[in-house]
């Protein structure tokens, strides 16, 4: 049980990982060519001696990546939260009890992750500068789809364990 409850906590923390890069790190956009590339991310948009912030980020137009702010702010938010309540659970609840309260705010954190990044990705031609039409999606991307599944099969696996001796 001991070695279950090891990986169980270290899915979590790894998931937790992954949404801090996904959530901070600059590249969910990716414009150019390998020697000097352009990075877009939720915040700003940078090159190799300047970042600044997306153009027209605050107007409705790009209403979308707000969204997408929150969604990814709050589902790290809630991925941290789950962790200390899980924490507090397992020292609290007595044996044979299920950590429903810990799977329900990992879900909801699996909820937020996959929101943002689905309208992040139907919404990412929505850049209104012409040299960031044309782009891949970066690996903070690939970092945020991969922390969906990651956060989901945590809050599915703290609804199966059992506290036991």
């Amino acid at each position: 049980m001991l070695v279950i409850l090891a990986f169980i906590i270290l899915f979590h923390i790894v998931s937790a990982i992954l949404l801090f890069i996904a959530t901070i790190n600059n590249a969910w956009w990716v414009v150019g060519p390998d020697t000097n590339p352009i990075y877009a991310d939720l915040w700003y948009t940078c090159n190799n001696t300047f970042c600044g912030p997306i153009p027209n980020s605050a107007t409705t137009a790009a209403a979308y990546l707000q969204a997408v702010q929150a969604t990814m702010i709050l589902s790290t938010i809630l991925c941290c939260v789950g962790f200390f309540v899980f924490i507090l659970q397992l020292f609290r609840l007595k044996q044979g009890e299920r950590f429903v309260f810990t799977a329900i705010i990992q879900l909801l954190s699996s909820l937020c992750v996959m929101i943002g990044a689905s309208v992040y990705t139907a919404q990412h031609t929505g850049f209104q500068e012409k040299k960031l039409e044309l782009g891949n999606y970066g690996y903070t991307f690939v970092l945020a789809w991969i922390a969906f599944p990651m956060t989901l099969i945590s809050g599915l696996m703290y609804l199966v364990l059992r506290k036991r001796k």
